[in-house]
């Protein structure tokens, strides 16, 4: 398959595959001094970047820096001629990297040297590699001189753990209070008749103001369908007008029907947006282009939902660079405060004092949308694999988690239960931060009353079990499908019914729908664009209830069951799945990646998966995500 190019049916959010790396004549008189710094820049842009690689069987959880760069390391060892280096001149030459920048960093040099090294190892198109690393340059600068790879670090990851060990994101725990657990109780069904709350929840949106109608969807770049991408070849149709099956965002036009079309799904009590309002452009993002998008679509949001009561969250897309999340203790220019207090003024009408003062602390905050019910917002980019402001410091940035802690003790103190909304899903989190947030939920799975994430595009769900045996459901995290079709799927929304307003009531998911615009009938000479219900999740799986168990034999059911998955695997794509086959280990891993909350766990899958497949669908299971 061309490296750049996409069949009509391909996946959303792409696993990053093997990234080839050419031999370079002029690459060994860089010096290590500049080719330090360009790796550097490689610990963000193959994530940020590699955005139209090949697509795998599945799109699944990352396995972090460590895991990916295990293998670009000695890649890069054979690249640049460092095979003869030998350990003490390699930590010797890194520990005057180190020195160096932070006596006089040269930001023109490294970038003009990182540039270099983006095209010569093809990590991106030569005018991608360009904006991209001008955007970067700044903050990677900042980060590598607070020491983010120490010498020993650096030389194990290039020359191979006889001379370091490269593991910079070391195991943290966060502090439970000492107080006993209240013995598991599983919520009671509402009674017959009680109400019911409906919850719009907007995830991905992903508003290209560039987008283009008759563009070529399959251009050179990461996005297309926009000006710039020169039109497609003559035997080949151009973007749609209202969106396309390709590596392509969505048009304004789109997301204004998507809002002025909800009639039929409401009406709603209230609404959850997990953020990514910019489109994947990252390369040439401004702060005023992220403002931009921010302003506008929550304008636009306040137009046509009125008086109904918003609760946003902050994606990765966000910010610029992408991913780029420093915690609290960065200050001045390079800090986040631009970005948390436009959102605090865009989102005031929705959002109380205190919860727009931690916005604009760390962009998380919680409220009480009703009584009996709290609501968390988590800023999930300080758990991101991708945010590479926590090489400085990954342990519990911000704060975050043990905020969060106090916050659910006193909901249980109250008697009240939580909803916690966030962009990231915990099972794509770093390890530590994964394994200690599911050991929260696992705490308080009274209280925690359902849990709710986007991210992927695809619709799919993440079980929790007891700690003890990994056997008990007793969470799950429900992962919505995307506005945006990036890439190749249909635009979509959910909508979630809640156990309703009353005295006593669990606020469980009762039932959910997915909505979709079907992209080839919108498109077709003379159409108009008409939202559809895709499916209700309780008619179409057969299940009893929404609560974790039924969602954890729902696996085992796909796994018995080829017709029922094939039905899942249609849903997952919201309703365009990929031309691919989704073959027997394919299909393993993508139903291992529903029980699977909890970052880089294999053991969550030892029921699912015969012993002698593990190694097979693990190497599928944990190929790295990039969104």
């Amino acid at each position: 398959m061309p490296r750049h190019g996409l069949s009509p049916g391909q996946g959303h959010c792409r696993s990053s595959g093997d990234q080839g790396l050419e031999r370079s004549s002029w690459a060994p008189r860089l010096g290590l001094f500049w080719l330090g710094l360009g790796l550097g820049l490689l610990l963000v842009l193959p994530d940020s970047m590699v955005l139209w690689a090949p697509v795998r069987a599945h799109p699944l959880p990352a396995q972090g820096y460590p895991a990916r760069l295990n293998g670009i390391g000695p890649s890069l060892k054979d690249a640049f001629g460092w095979w003869n280096l030998s350990c003490p001149v390699c930590k010797s030459l890194f520990t005057a990297i180190n020195f160096g920048l932070k006596q006089e960093p040269n930001i023109v040099r490294l970038g003009s040297v990182a540039t270099k090294l983006c095209k010569i190892l093809n990590i991106a198109p030569p005018n991608v590699c360009q904006s991209a690393i001008h955007l970067f340059e700044n903050d990677m600068i900042e980060v590598w001189t607070r020491s983010v790879l120490s010498p020993s670090e650096a030389c194990g990851l290039l020359l191979g753990s006889s001379c370091g060990h490269w593991d910079i994101f070391s195991p943290w725990n966060i502090s439970l209070p000492d107080v006993p657990k209240p013995v598991p109780k599983p919520p009671a069904p509402p009674a017959p008749g009680a109400p019911v709350s409906r919850v719009l929840f907007l995830t991905d949106l992903h508003w290209d103001h560039d987008y283009l109608e008759g563009t070529d969807p399959n251009c050179p770049d990461p996005l297309c369908c926009r000006k710039g991408s020169g039109l497609p070849p003559t035997s080949q149709p151009g973007a749609g007008y209202w969106g396309e099956y390709s590596k392509c965002d969505l048009p304004l036009r789109t997301l204004e029907s998507l809002l002025s079309g909800l009639g039929p799904a409401g009406p709603f009590d209230m609404v959850y947006w997990t953020g990514d309002i910019p489109a994947h452009d990252v390369w040439q993002q401004s702060r005023q282009d992220q403002l931009r998008a921010l302003n506008t679509i929550t304008d636009l949001v306040k137009k046509f939902l009125g008086p109904v009561p918003v609760y946003p969250a902050v994606g990765n897309h966000e910010s610029t660079p992408v991913n780029g999340f420093p915690p609290p203790f960065i200050e001045g220019n390079q800090s986040s405060r631009w970005l948390y207090d436009a959102m605090a003024k865009a989102w005031e009408p929705w959002l109380p004092a205190e919860a727009l003062r931690t916005l604009r602390i760390g962009g998380f905050y919680a409220l009480s949308p009703r009584p009996g019910l709290r609501l968390i917002s988590l800023n999930m980019n300080f758990c991101s694999r991708e945010n590479f402001w926590l090489l400085i410091n990954s342990t519990d940035p911000a704060g975050q988690l043990q905020w969060l802690v106090r916050e659910l003790q006193a909901a249980e103190d109250r008697g009240d239960k939580v909803h916690i909304i966030g962009h990231i899903p915990p099972g794509h989190c770093l390890k530590s931060w994964s394994w200690n947030y599911y050991h929260i939920i696992a705490r308080y799975e009274n209280t925690v009353a359902a849990q709710f994430f986007g991210h992927n595009h695809v619709d799919e769900f993440e079980v929790f079990y007891d700690e003890e045996t990994l056997s008990r459901p007793l969470a799950v995290a429900f992962l919505a499908p995307s506005a945006t079709t990036y890439i190749g799927l249909n635009p979509g929304y959910r909508v979630y019914q809640i156990d309703g307003n009353y005295s006593g009531s669990s606020h469980v998911v009762l039932d959910h729908e997915t909505y979709i615009l079907n992209l080839t009938q919108a498109n077709a000479p003379g159409a108009t664009p008409r939202w559809q219900l895709l499916y209700r999740a309780r008619e179409t799986y057969g299940l009893p209830n929404t609560l974790p168990a039924a969602w954890h034999d729902l696996v085992y059911r796909m796994r018995d069951d080829d017709q029922l998955f094939q039905t899942f695997w249609f849903l997952y794509h919201k309703g365009h799945p990929p031309t691919e086959h989704c073959g027997a280990p394919c299909r393993l891993a993508t139903l291992c990646a529903q029980l699977s909350a909890r970052a880089d766990s294999p053991a969550l899958c030892r029921h699912l998966v015969p012993n002698e497949s593990l190694p097979d669908v693990q190497g599928l299971w944990r190929r790295p995500l990039f969104c």
